[in-house]
């Protein structure tokens, strides 16, 4: 895994092997990073990044500059790997072992971007879950975006809130946002 740009661009990170992690390519990752750099002021932003695993998308997002980081994740090895890396880079990423949903469900803060990557095998119900709980729940800043990693097997075309879809090799981005928002 490496982290393609900001102050530690280039910088390569090995994540244990025991890790239950499916981490987003490169080639997808500086794809979907482009498309947020267009969009917003990494140092501005307040993320949230749900199953997060080794910690990728967190370090991409603090390397350019962002400060407040939240990552969410089941597995306490994922955890201890994200706080001491996090560490080690001086990022600022509060990780947090979880149950995604039960964490949506008593969140109360608000965030510019909240990014899903759960299994790829999960159902369609379940990645629809994360979508009704953002927008419930209203977890989103004027602005703000809902970015889930799929794969092309997964359709939301039928979900209200879904903006717009992006593909990567085998990756598949979905951007979901409040009808408010002047994404695109």
């Amino acid at each position: 895994m490496r982290i393609i740009s900001g102050k530690h661009k280039s910088k390569r990170l090995l994540a244990p092997k025991n890790l239950p992690v499916r981490p987003t390519t490169d080639m997808a990752k500086e794809a979907l990073f482009n498309i947020i750099n267009n969009l917003y002021y990494f140092h501005e932003l307040n993320v949230l990044d749900l199953f997060s695993g080794t910690g990728n998308i967190s370090y991409e997002f603090g390397s350019r500059g962002t400060e407040n980081i939240t990552a969410i994740d089941a597995h306490f090895g994922c955890i201890k790997y994200i706080n001491t890396t996090s560490k080690e880079l001086d990022l600022n990423i509060q990780a947090y072992k979880s149950d995604v949903y039960k964490f949506l469900e008593k969140c109360n803060t608000k965030f510019d971007v909240i990014f899903a990557d759960p299994p790829y095998d999960f159902d369609v119900a379940k990645f629809e879950k994360i979508v009704a709980l953002v927008f419930e729940k209203n977890l989103l800043n004027e602005g703000g975006v809902l970015i889930i990693e799929h794969s092309k097997h997964t359709n939301f075309i039928d979900n209200s809130q879904l903006s717009y879809q992006k593909k990567y090799g085998g990756n598949m981005f979905s951007f979901f946002e409040n009808e408010t928002s002047e994404l695109e």
